[in-house]
C-alpha cells in the first residue's frame, strides 16, 4: 500500500478505520481480480470455440471441391439435333452417323439389388452395344464383373477404368444403376451430332455450391474423350482421391464431377430442341402427377419430353410396362418410314 494515495481526510481517522479501509480495498481489489479471472475465462472459451468452427469449416472445405480454379465454364446445355439438321444430310450420311454410334452400359449393381438387377438385365440393358453390370461382390445368379469392392466411389472407379480398357470401337458410355430406366436409341439421338474425341459430360446437371454435377440417379453420359480424361485424373490422388478428404463423405457423382473439372470438363444438360431435360430423376407416374398439379391445362406438353433418355426411382414391374409401351405397342398403320431408325442389338426384343 505504500504506492496508494489515500484521501486527504484519512488523518482525521485512527488506525480502526485504516483496517476497515485497508480491508475493503483489498476485498475490491479480490473481488475486481476475480471477476477478471472468470471473465478471461470466458473470453478463451468464446475464442477457443471460434477458432475450432473454423478449424472444423477448413477441414470441411478442405477438398478438391473448391480448389481448382479453372476458366469459366460457357455452355450448360447439350441439345439434341433438330429435324431441320438431320434434313440436311444425306441417307448415306445418316446412315454412317447411325452405325458409328454405339453405346457401352456401365450398370452398376449389387446383390442386395438383385430383383432389379434381373429386371434391367431383362429390359432396357438388351438396348445397350455392351452392357456390362459391375458387381460389389460375386453373385452366382446373375453374370457381372465382380469388383470386390464395398465402397461405391472407389468401385465406381474401378467400373469406368475397366471399361476405358474394354472399349474397342465404343465411344460414347452410359452409366446407370438399376433402378434407371434408360431408352438407348433416344441416348443415341441425342450424341448423334457430336463428336466423341471432345469432353461431353452430360445428364441431368445439378448444382451444389460452386459444383456443377451430373445426377447419378438419372444416368450419366461421357464421350470417350471425357474418360480418357478422368482415368488420367484418377492416378493423381492429390486431384482425385480415392478417398474424401473432408469431414462429410461426398457422394459419388459430385467426386466424378470434382475429378472432371481438374481435366476441363464440365457438367452439360442434356435437353431436346426444346429446351426439356432429358434425364429424369422421378418415374413417369410422378412426373405426370407432377403435370396435372403444375398444367392442369397442358399435362402431356407439360410433362416429359418426346425424346427422354431415363426415368429412374421405378419398380421391376413398372419397367416391364414402360419396356410394353417403348418398344412394343403400336398403333395401326403406323408409319415406320422415319427419317431415323436406329437398328438394336440381336436378342433386344424390339420389335
Amino acid at each position: 500500500m505504500k504506492n496508494e494515495k489515500l484521501p486527504t481526510s484519512v488523518n482525521n481517522f485512527g488506525p480502526k478505520w485504516w483496517n476497515n479501509y485497508y480491508n475493503y480495498s483489498q476485498s475490491q481489489r479480490e473481488s475486481a481480480a476475480s471477476m477478471l479471472s472468470e471473465g478471461g475465462a470466458f473470453m478463451k472459451g468464446v475464442i477457443m470455440g471460434s477458432l475450432f468452427c473454423l478449424v472444423l469449416s477448413f477441414l470441411g472445405s478442405f477438398s478438391p471441391s473448391i480448389k481448382p480454379k479453372m476458366e469459366d465454364h460457357h455452355h450448360h446445355h447439350v441439345k439434341a439435333a433438330s429435324t431441320d439438321e438431320l434434313k440436311h444430310l444425306t441417307d448415306s450420311q445418316m446412315q454412317e452417323l447411325s452405325n458409328q454410334v454405339r453405346v457401352y452400359c456401365i450398370i452398376m449393381v449389387q446383390p442386395k439389388e438383385l430383383v432389379y438387377w434381373a429386371t434391367a438385365v431383362d429390359t432396357w440393358s438388351k438396348h445397350c452395344d455392351n452392357p456390362v453390370f459391375y458387381t460389389s461382390e460375386s453373385s452366382k445368379a446373375l453374370e457381372a464383373v465382380d469388383l470386390n469392392e464395398k465402397d461405391n466411389w472407389v468401385r465406381l472407379r474401378k467400373a469406368l477404368k475397366h471399361a476405358y480398357e474394354n472399349a474397342g470401337d465404343m465411344r460414347w458410355f452410359f452409366v446407370a444403376q438399376p433402378t434407371t430406366f434408360a431408352i438407348i436409341e433416344n441416348l443415341k439421338y441425342l450424341v448423334l451430332t457430336k463428336d466423341p474425341t471432345e469432353p461431353f459430360y452430360l445428364g441431368n446437371a445439378m448444382k451444389s455450391g460452386e459444383l456443377e454435377y451430373v445426377a447419378y440417379d438419372s444416368g450419366i453420359v461421357l464421350s470417350y474423350e471425357a474418360l480418357k480424361r478422368l482415368v488420367q485424373v484418377f492416378q493423381d490422388q492429390d486431384k482425385c482421391p480415392e478417398t474424401s478428404r473432408g469431414l462429410w463423405k461426398v457422394t459419388e457423382d459430385k467426386q466424378l464431377a470434382i475429378c472432371l473439372k481438374y481435366t476441363g470438363v464440365f457438367a452439360e444438360n442434356g435437353e431436346d430442341q426444346h429446351g426439356k431435360g432429358l434425364f429424369n430423376s422421378k418415374t413417369v407416374n410422378s412426373l405426370i402427377k407432377d403435370s396435372m398439379r403444375d398444367n392442369p391445362n397442358n399435362v402431356v406438353q407439360g410433362c416429359c419430353s418426346d425424346m427422354a433418355v431415363t426415368f429412374n426411382g421405378m419398380s421391376p414391374n413398372q419397367m416391364q410396362v414402360m419396356m410394353y409401351g417403348v418398344y412394343r405397342l403400336r398403333p395401326y398403320g403406323h408409319d415406320f418410314q422415319d427419317s431415323l431408325v436406329f437398328y438394336p442389338p440381336d436378342g433386344s426384343d424390339n420389335d
